[in-house]
């Protein structure tokens, strides 16, 4: 299944996409793409339905993330040893955890703003695991029962906050709109295996990042099971697993930097797409 959710920031309703990949209205279902709707019970009510039989939603509403907003928005750092390569850093022996400001989470297609005093934004195409059940000390083994499904992340990035500013990380990763999440969530069963989907990210129609999830350092299992043993992971969270090569700071000889007017388009395969107009604060 394809679940999404529609409509004016702040009043979104739940859907799901039918065979045609036309939006389909769940509010007599579900109230929301949440904790309950993601978990086994309720993916298992959703998938009685035949989208088929449910009302068309037929105007061309906006698009907001895919799930309600999680508890927690947790990123992993240079998890992919062709994009640590192309940054000249050292592939970590752990992964790197850290958190992205929930003022970040968006619409796929919602615009990017470029905050006051950015001088280095920058992109980063990611796949992201949605949790449909409480996390906590998990094993690798039983990792995927704790995962609902996955979707298209982008983790706009602010170089020169993140790594010129002192600090954590966070400062150039939570900026307001820069975590776009969706279009929508695929359920698991639907994904097939998550370390071999080729994923991309232009910016004006010129492809800067083309990889795949095959070159990620620790995978979907590992991922899960790392993060609970330091944060609880609860029904709706997200977690973006990375990049891989082609970032702006990553370009040789000379960085490229995003700037108002730049249109970003991404995608991963069987995820859908997004579009992001970047605008200037």
């Amino acid at each position: 299944m394809k679940l999404l959710r529609y409509g004016p920031v702040g009043a979104e309703k739940p859907g799901i996409l039918d065979a045609q990949g036309g939006i389909r209205d769940l509010s007599d279902i579900i109230k929301d793409i949440d904790g309950h709707a993601l978990s086994p019970a309720g993916l298992k009510q959703i998938a009685e339905y035949d989208p088929a039989t449910l009302p068309m939603v037929r105007s061309n509403p906006r698009i907001g993330p895919c799930v309600a907003r999680p508890l927690n928005f947790v990123c992993i750092g240079l998890n992919y040893a062709d994009h640590a390569a192309e940054t000249g850093a050292t592939p970590p022996a752990e992964p790197i955890i850290f958190l992205k400001s929930l003022g970040a989470f968006s619409g796929p297609n919602d615009d990017v703003v470029i905050p006051k005093g950015s001088t280095k934004p920058d992109w980063e195409v990611e796949l992201g695991i949605i949790i449909g059940t409480k996390a906590k000390y998990v094993s690798e083994a039983d990792a995927m029962d704790h995962v609902a499904g996955y979707c298209v992340v982008n983790d706009v990035s602010e170089r020169n906050f993140q790594t010129e500013r002192g600090g954590t990380w966070d400062k150039g990763k939570g900026c307001d709109t820069f975590g776009p999440t969706g279009p929508w969530m695929v359920t698991k069963d639907e994904v097939g295996d998550p370390q071999n989907l080729h994923m991309w990210l232009d910016i004006d129609g010129v492809r800067m990042q083309d990889g795949s999830t095959k070159t990620m350092i620790f995978g979907v299992q590992k991922l899960v099971s790392y993060v609970s043993h330091f944060i609880t992971l609860h029904p709706g969270d997200v977690i973006a697993t990375g990049t891989p090569p082609g970032v702006g700071m990553g370009k040789k000889p000379n960085p490229i930097w995003l700037k108002a007017g730049n249109v970003m388009t991404l995608g991963i395969a069987g995820l859908g797409e997004q579009k992001q107009n970047v605008k200037a604060d």
